[in-house]
């Protein structure tokens, strides 16, 4: 329904046409009286000219309300409206001039072609000026206001966008921003002025420029931009001391008439390109197949089902003990289902626990996968370190279950979802998922049928688990934002990548392979935090403030260095590399050794089991 017009509004309107009507009758009459011819009787001329008056007001008002002049907002009344505002006026009048050509002189005034042409000279141009008073006097108040404008600001790009940002920055009496400077690329508008304001550049100059006019916030004024580009831009930006902040690029702008200026998208936040692996033969590999995915409702489960649903599967079986988190997986699954009917594939949604074998047993026999994707597993590290036996009943006896089930039933392949720190664990997490990828290994060495392999990546950027989510609650309340250690570095990836490689892998696997991911250079947590800050709007340390409290139980400094072109083997994508490693291992023996933890209740003996059957376990703390 139609909102109606507001009090307010209906005013604007009614004082807008009686200018009108006073301006342009007012000088037309002016002219005519100017006209005034001494053979004629005053009387009559003064009939003719109150009805000359009345006729063109009234043609102008109807022709104005027929194009929807009154209509328009005088906040918003720029060059595009003038130019409409003109051409209508300068067709009415030629059209009553030609009137005045061919009508007989009793019926209208003979004006003097001069005073004619000075008359619609000036109406053309008073009646747009008129609309431009709101604007002019919200400049004028906002500039007497100047002192309320605290934040020095500069803007990146002089075009359309940057005009939008630097018109809201006067006129809107909240804004703080003090727009001083703007930079562009452009050589033809370097040296120039842009909306009063100077053009500086290039881009890649910008740091010195943020010192030179002590910037405290930039913000990227280029709606046509580029992810290429804005992502050179962030970097240059992220070595400045500024708080940062964007116009959404026109693919983000769902409605035209709600465009805000938004803050960095935290993919940026990565420091490297974004790995894109081809999938191509996923679709091959798994269409009319039943897949199984174990921790579906986690953030790599869920976009595993979401990615596996486009291959067309002929069932995904979808399991977890948290059922939240899986339904809302379902949910969105069946949306997709709906917008394309031609997609067949059954969804099934299951819960409960890995390390329940009969529940998994009658899972694996009544559906009969052909796919497993095991992502089910406990991750947090410092909860993990005060309850290693649930992180043993899960991430290992879980994983027995499943790697047991699937040589028992005879699936094609299954997928353990591990991690970087179960290279060397200095943790009881990492220490159980090399557990894990242990189980998977012997699997491999003695199944007939099934291939297993390990995906093994660092930390997910945005996952439910990774700082991310910590860090923006943390600026969301006011900070401080807490970092363990000021050197204190992992490596990131983001989610569409992960689930990416462990779909790639799962291509390429074949026996028993350790599957690694190309993560470029590690990230350092406190220039992560830095940029998050900033990238909100706010300045670190000054308006969010920075605390380190010191390592947790069982947590690295550094991350171990997952790639070593030395040893690792090179796959068909230059991204992905095959650690060989041993696979006879004596799991029975290991599964019966570790079976005997759950009856202990000091954590330190449960670890000191758990480290003599990983061997390359080292804790940092000896509890």
């Amino acid at each position: 329904m139609e909102r109606k017009i507001s009090t307010r509004r209906i005013l604007s309107i009614i004082l807008h046409s009686l200018i009108d009507i006073i301006l342009i009758g007012g000088i037309y009459i002016l002219v005519a009286i100017g006209s005034f011819r001494n053979d004629s009787p005053a009387s009559e001329q003064i009939i003719h000219l109150i009805v000359f008056g009345a006729v063109i007001i009234i043609a102008t008002e109807i022709v104005f309300w027929i194009f929807k002049i009154y209509m328009i907002l005088t906040e918003n009344f720029g060059i595009l409206e003038s130019l409409k505002m003109m051409a209508i006026i300068l067709s009415i009048f030629i059209v009553f001039y030609v009137a005045m050509i061919i009508t007989p002189n009793n019926l209208l005034p003979n004006f003097h072609i001069e005073l004619f042409l000075l008359a619609t000279a000036s109406v053309i141009f008073l009646l747009p000026a008129t609309r431009y008073f709101k604007r002019v006097s919200l400049f004028i108040r906002a500039n007497f206001k100047k002192q309320n404008k605290t934040i020095r600001t500069l803007v990146i790009g002089a075009g359309a966008a940057a005009k939008i940002i630097i018109e809201e920055a006067r006129n809107n009496p909240k804004s703080k921003n003090d727009i001083v400077i703007i930079v562009d690329d452009d050589k033809n508008k370097i040296g120039g002025v842009f909306s009063d304001l100077p053009v500086t550049g290039p881009i890649k100059n910008v740091k010195k420029i943020i010192e030179k006019y002590e910037i405290e916030e930039v913000i990227i004024g280029i709606a046509t931009l580029n992810e290429e580009k804005l992502k050179e831009i962030i970097a240059i930006l992220d070595t400045s001391n500024v708080k940062i902040k964007r116009f959404p690029l026109l693919s983000e702008m769902q409605d035209v008439h709600s465009i805000n200026i938004i803050d960095i998208n935290l993919d940026n936040l990565l420091g490297r390109e974004i790995v894109r692996l081809d999938n191509k033969h996923l679709t091959e590999m798994l269409t009319d197949a039943t897949v199984l995915i174990t921790g579906a409702g986690g953030s790599i489960g869920s976009e595993l089902a979401l990615q596996i649903f486009e291959a067309r599967p002929k069932l995904l079986v979808l399991f977890d003990i948290y059922e939240n988190g899986v339904y809302g997986v379902q949910q969105e699954i069946l949306i997709k289902k709906r917008q394309n009917p031609a997609i067949k594939t059954e969804i099934v949604v299951l819960i409960g626990s890995i390390y329940n074998d009969l529940r998994l047993e009658q899972i694996f026999k009544k559906y009969r996968p052909d796919f497993v994707y095991h992502a089910a597993a406990y991750k947090h590290v410092p909860l993990m370190e005060d309850s290693p036996q649930e992180a043993i009943r899960t991430n290992v006896l879980g994983t027995y279950n499943l790697a047991k089930l699937s040589d028992l039933y005879g699936i094609k392949k299954m997928i353990l979802i591990s991690t970087d720190k179960a290279v060397r664990p200095t943790n009881v997490m990492g220490a159980t998922k090399r557990f894990a990828e242990m189980i998977v290994q012997h699997f491999s060495s003695i199944s007939q049928s099934t291939s297993y392999a390990c995906v093994r990546f660092g930390n997910v950027l945005g996952s439910s688990g990774s700082v991310v989510p910590l860090f923006l609650k943390q600026i969301e309340s006011g900070g401080p934002v807490t970092v363990t250690d000021p050197e204190i570095t992992r490596f990131f990836m983001t989610i569409p990548e992960a689930t990416s490689l462990i779909l790639q892998c799962s291509i390429y696997a074949k026996k028993s392979e350790v599957f690694i991911l190309d993560m470029g250079e590690p990230v350092k947590i406190l220039n992560l935090a830095e940029k998050m800050i900033r990238q909100a709007g706010f300045m670190p340390y000054r308006e969010i403030d920075i605390k380190f409290t010191g390592l947790r139980p069982g947590e690295k400094l550094y991350e171990e260095i997952l790639i070593d072109v030395s040893k690792h083997k090179k796959t068909a994508n230059s991204k992905i590399y095959i650690e060989e490693q041993e696979t006879d291992f004596p799991i029975d023996e290991y599964m019966k050794t570790i079976a005997n933890v759950f009856t202990l209740e000091e954590k330190k003996e449960i670890k000191n089991v758990l480290a003599t059957i990983v061997t390359t376990y080292h804790r940092t703390n000896k509890d």
